[in-house]
């Protein structure tokens, strides 16, 4: 954002947030009065209270949406709870007394006014010493002179005369043109920090909570699907082929006596069977987090996946010490899954696993040569992956498109977040 539009967003902050706080001021402690003074007639007072705390939430949402226009960015909005469907017309009547943050819309709209007050004053005063001090040699000499001398003046300059005035002047004007920005923009920060504490403060904390909602059922649905999956697995595969070796091995046992040569054609096929039944077992165990993961970290846990993938896999692991299991695990899973769809549909002949931290946090980067096409729809492992990775507070993307190449981006907290 350029420095003109900045003092633009401040100026305009600054100067339209006097007239708004002088208005809310009035309405709400006016209403606020009334309400209180009714309270004895009950129904009067709370119909009043409710009209003073819906007045001051129109006042908080549009200073919300100048908050919104200097930050450049959305600014949350508290969830207000509507009333109970069915609720009688005394229960919808204070509905709005019943919530926090209508109280603290009301102390905004009260309070707001001292520190609007301030951030006016700071702002016309600057600008009025810039523009005034600028073009003082323009109308200072149409200024009528008094009797007395400007001590001040007299002091710095030697003398007060005009030309002595106009240089003061104008170097009053260079000061305030050179300090204006800062001054500006601290008053706008008082202002707008006063505002975001009271109006902003509990949207966030719902929005976390929300978050952290979301995050526990991602990491419920994840491991529902993930247990659904190995119990398919382990059902449609290897528990059907022990079956089966038990009844070749009870096959092999009966024929041993009458036809050992047919016993040991029987042996051998059983030991095909459990040869297969082992490698199903190791293609399932991908699906669990390995020892190494525990005992050494991602970046081994990485090295040995790259090692087992039947593509080449160039690694750049730069991850210095332990992750929070949780995110190593989440890590780990999308790394692994990402391998075995490069191994089975992408065609590639080469992948490329890089992790780096930055800022807080982890980002692992799978990239392929392959034909690309991958996506996150419902039901594909991806799609579990994203849950992984959101339960852990953590962001899953991924960019296939048709043709390829293949980038599979995964990121997570490199410590324990904070509730």
């Amino acid at each position: 954002m350029t420095i003109l539009r900045r003092l633009g967003l401040d100026a305009a902050y600054n100067l339209l947030g006097l007239p708004l706080a002088v208005a809310s001021f009035a309405l709400c402690v006016a209403l606020f009065a009334a309400g209180v003074g009714t309270l004895v007639t009950f129904f009067i007072g709370v119909a009043v209270l409710a009209a003073a705390l819906l007045v001051a939430r129109g006042f908080a949402d549009i200073e919300r949406l100048r908050l919104q226009k200097l930050y450049g960015r959305p600014v949350p909005r508290p969830r207000y709870q509507a009333a109970p469907e069915g609720a009688g017309w005394i229960r919808r009547m204070t509905n709005p007394l019943r919530q926090g943050q209508s109280w603290l819309d009301l102390l905004h709209g009260i309070l707001n006014l001292p520190v609007a007050i301030i951030a006016f004053v700071f702002t016309v005063t600057w600008w009025a010493m810039v523009l005034g001090g600028l073009t003082y040699w323009i109308w200072g000499r149409f200024v009528p002179e008094t009797d007395g001398q400007n001590i001040v003046i007299e002091k710095l300059l030697g003398a007060d005369n005009e030309s002595t005035r106009t240089v003061f002047n104008t170097l009053v004007g260079v000061f305030a043109l050179l300090t204006v920005y800062g001054v500006q923009r601290g008053v706008a920060a008082l202002h707008a920090g006063f505002a975001s504490m009271l109006l902003t403060r509990l949207a966030q904390l719902q929005g976390r909570i929300s978050d952290l909602t979301e995050g526990r059922a991602a990491a419920v649905s994840a491991e529902a699907v993930a247990l659904r999956k190995l119990e398919r697995d382990i059902h449609d595969g290897p528990q059907q082929r022990l079956i089966r070796l038990a009844m070749e091995l009870s096959r092999a046992r009966r024929q041993l006596a009458d036809d050992p040569d047919a016993a040991g054609d029987t042996i051998d096929g059983a030991l095909g069977q459990a040869k297969e039944t082992l490698d199903e077992l190791r293609a399932l165990s991908r699906g669990i987090a390995p020892p190494i993961l525990a005992d050494r970290g991602l970046a081994a846990a990485l090295t040995s996946l790259a090692e087992r993938s039947t593509v080449p896999v160039t690694l750049d692991l730069a991850v210095e010490g332990r992750l929070p299991a949780a995110a190593e695990n989440a890590l780990y899973f999308a790394a692994a899954e990402a391998l075995s769809n490069i191994a089975k549909h992408s065609g590639a002949a080469s992948a490329r696993i890089e992790v780096t931290e930055q800022d807080g946090r982890v980002y692992l980067m799978v990239s392929d040569d392959g034909a690309g096409g991958a996506h996150l729809a419902k039901g594909h492992g991806l799609a579990g992956l994203a849950d992984r990775l959101r339960a852990v507070d953590g962001d899953f993307a991924v960019d296939s498109p048709a043709g390829g190449p293949t980038i599979l981006v995964a990121q997570a907290p490199s410590t324990v977040p904070v509730a």
